[in-house]
C-alpha cells in the first residue's frame, strides 16, 4: 500500500472546496494538511459545510504550509494566478488547478510550471507524467466526452450543442439568477454562442483532429435544480447508429468513468458521482449525443481526484467509489 501524500486546499469555503474535503477524508492515500480560506479563517470546517459535523475537526487557515506533495486550487478564475504570484510554491509540490487559468495551451505556463490539461479520456498517460494540472471545466468536460470519439476518428463536423446545468455551476456567491425565488420553477439561457468553454474544447477538438475544422455552437441554460449538467449535441454524420455505438464503447473501454447506454439516460443516474453517462440517438443523417454528469464531481473536484490518483500511481478510482441518489 502506498504511504499517504500531504494535500493542502486552497479556497475550502465554496462549493467545489467543500466537495473536495468530502472526497479527500474518505480517500485512503491521503491526508489533509491545511484548507486554506481567506473568508473563513479560523472556523471549523464543519461550520460552513454542516454536512461535515464529526467527520473532521479542521479549521480554516489564512496561512498556507509549503511543503504539501498536491495543493488544490478551488478559487475563482484568474485567482488562481494570484495566488501563485503572491506566494511561494515548492518545486516538489505539485498543483491541480480547477480554475480556467491555465487551461489553454497559451496560457499554460508560469514561470517554470507547465500546466497540463487533465481531461484523462483525452490524454491519460500525459496527465500521469504531469506536475501540474488544469482541471478541465464542467460544460467542457461533459461536452468533450460526447465528441472525443468522433475527433479521434477524425469525422466530426459542426456541432449544435444544448446544455442545461444545476445552480451549483455558478459558485456559492449569490447572484439574482441564483436565488430561489429567480430559479424555481424557471429556465434560462445564457451566454448564448460565447460561453468561456468552448475554448477549450475546440483546443481538444483541433488537437485530435489536426487539420479539420469543426465548430461547436453551444447555447448553455440555466435549470431549474442544485447539480448536474444535461448536454445534447446534434450533428451530421454518414455512420450507422450501431458503428457509432461500437466507435464510442471502444473509445471509452479502458476508461471507467465513462459509460455508454443504449437507454434513455438522466440526471440522478450520474448526481453524486464521477460518473459520466452517454447515449445516442438517431434520424436520418442526424446523431444526438446525449452526455450528464454531476458538474461538481466528473465536472471539477471528481476529475481533479481523478487527476492526482493518476499524477500519484495510485488506482484511477481511488475515493471515487461513489453511490447515485437515484431516488
Amino acid at each position: 500500500m502506498a504511504s499517504k501524500i500531504k494535500v493542502g486546499i486552497v479556497g475550502g469555503a465554496g462549493y467545489t472546496g467543500g466537495e473536495l474535503i468530502r472526497l479527500l477524508l474518505r480517500h485512503d492515500l491521503v491526508h489533509i494538511e491545511f484548507v486554506h480560506s481567506t473568508s473563513s479563517a479560523g472556523a471549523m470546517v464543519s461550520s460552513i459545510h454542516s454536512d461535515l459535523l464529526g467527520d473532521t475537526d479542521l479549521v480554516f487557515t489564512e496561512s498556507y504550509a509549503s511543503d504539501v506533495d498536491v495543493l488544490f486550487l478551488c478559487v475563482g478564475h484568474g485567482d488562481a494566478k494570484k495566488f501563485l504570484a503572491k506566494n511561494t510554491i515548492a518545486s516538489t509540490t505539485k498543483i491541480i488547478d480547477l480554475s480556467q487559468d491555465f487551461r489553454l495551451s497559451a496560457d499554460s505556463v508560469l514561470g517554470e510550471r507547465t500546466f497540463v490539461y487533465g481531461l484523462p479520456e483525452l490524454q491519460k498517460e500525459k496527465i500521469q507524467l504531469a506536475h501540474n494540472i488544469a482541471n478541465p471545466g464542467c460544460f467542457a468536460t461533459a461536452i468533450q466526452l460526447g465528441l472525443l470519439p468522433l475527433a479521434k476518428k477524425k469525422v466530426l463536423k459542426d456541432v449544435y450543442t444544448t446544455g442545461i446545468t444545476g445552480s451549483t455551476g455558478a459558485g456559492q456567491g449569490f447572484s439574482a439568477t441564483s436565488h430561489f425565488s429567480w430559479r424555481a420553477n424557471n429556465i434560462q439561457a445564457y451566454k448564448t454562442l460565447q460561453h468561456q468553454h468552448l475554448n477549450e474544447i475546440h483546443q481538444s477538438i483541433h488537437q485530435l483532429q489536426e487539420g479539420v475544422t469543426a465548430q461547436v455552437h453551444f447555447v448553455p441554460w440555466r435549470g431549474d435544480f442544485t447539480r448536474g449538467i444535461f448536454v445534447t449535441s446534434v450533428l451530421d454524420t454518414n455512420e450507422s447508429l450501431d458503428a457509432l455505438y461500437e466507435l464510442y464503447t471502444s473509445y471509452y473501454a479502458a476508461h471507467p468513468f465513462v459509460q455508454v447506454s443504449k437507454s434513455p439516460i438522466d440526471l440522478k443516474q450520474v448526481v453524486n458521482t464521477n460518473k459520466c453517462y452517454l447515449q445516442l440517438e438517431q434520424q436520418g443523417n442526424k446523431i444526438a449525443i446525449h452526455s450528464v454528469i454531476d458538474n461538481l464531481l466528473k465536472g471539477a473536484v471528481g476529475q481533479a481526484v481523478q487527476n492526482m490518483n493518476l499524477i500519484f500511481g495510485f488506482p484511477e478510482t481511488q475515493g471515487l467509489h461513489l453511490k447515485a441518489n437515484q431516488f
